[in-house]
């Protein structure tokens, strides 16, 4: 994809998604050829992360395009930046995630989510796991956070899980 007219590439391959997605096309590796995979692949996107996206939105309504752009920005941005697009070789195991009912700080999910949100940065999610699924998305709606904003927050603390939890919370009180 060209730098300067990525958004707009993005949105045709998105829109491919949408109408193949329509016409029962579901997966990923059909939803989107070869040249397409491979354009997404020079911003850190898979077939796979935009099939959620478009998947989830054309069954439960959200996410939308304009959050998914979102979301792929960030990616991008780290991929390009910290990555210096070469992609991670790894892939975390979904096992060794905390449990949906995890908490910090007396907040369920956080903890799960602080740990998808890594993964998405560094694109290192499992093929069965999505960032900003069904069940991220209530909760960072919840607590007044986008899951963009989120992934920026995430990538700003490191690894100092402290830093995230204290973002949420003030979130939550100007909520």
């Amino acid at each position: 994809m060209r730098h300067y007219h990525w958004t707009s590439e993005f949105r045709g391959i998105y829109e491919s998604g949408l109408k193949a997605h329509r016409a029962g096309v579901t997966r990923p590796g059909k939803m989107f050829d070869p040249a397409q995979q491979a354009a997404l692949a020079t911003i850190g996107c898979t077939a796979q992360e935009l099939f959620d996206f478009v998947d989830d939105g054309e069954r439960y309504g959200e996410p939308d395009y304009e959050f998914t752009l979102l979301v792929t920005a960030v990616r991008r941005d780290y991929f390009l930046t910290i990555q210096k697009g070469i992609p991670s070789t790894r892939v975390i195991d979904m096992n060794q995630l905390p449990s949906k009912q995890a908490e910090v700080a007396g907040i369920a999910w956080l903890p799960r989510l602080i740990e998808k949100a890594r993964a998405k940065l560094k694109g290192e999610m499992p093929p069965d796991l999505m960032y900003g699924c069904g069940g991220d998305r209530p909760f960072l709606e919840s607590v007044n956070v986008h899951a963009a904003d989120f992934l920026r927050a995430v990538w700003a603390a490191g690894d100092d899980n402290a830093r995230v939890v204290k973002y949420v919370q003030e979130s939550m009180r100007a909520n």
